[in-house]
């Protein structure tokens, strides 16, 4: 009995290492940051402010990564940064412009995923 005792203890102790060796060993395989979208510094959206024309705007930032598909008077400029093993960021900036081209409002948004 004692013998039967001691194989089902070692085997919860294997089984225990085993399964606490998987998140362990996750952390060790090489993951690649991955980034996508407009990268935009903070001293890029600084110098951004309404009043400016849609010209101006695309000199500061660049080309937007999305038009508003209904007219194109919203740019989103979407920058996702994944490093390997941490939280997804996400940082949308959202600029909306008047018929005439002048820049009305600006929205910028970070968001964080988490992995789980």
């Amino acid at each position: 009995m004692t013998m039967r005792c001691k194989t089902l203890t070692a085997a919860a102790i294997t089984l225990v290492m085993l399964t606490a060796g998987c998140s362990t060993l996750e952390k060790v395989v090489y993951r690649p940051d991955i980034n996508q979208g407009n990268y935009l510094t903070p001293a890029d959206v600084q110098k951004i402010h309404t009043g400016m024309t849609k010209q101006q705007v695309a000199y500061i930032l660049g080309t937007p990564m999305l038009h508003d598909p209904f007219g194109n008077n919203t740019w989103y400029y979407v920058f996702r940064e994944q490093p390997g093993h941490q939280d997804v960021k996400q940082q949308t900036l959202t600029l909306t412009f008047n018929g005439a081209g002048t820049l009305t409002n600006i929205d910028n948004k970070l968001k964080l995923d988490s992995k789980n």
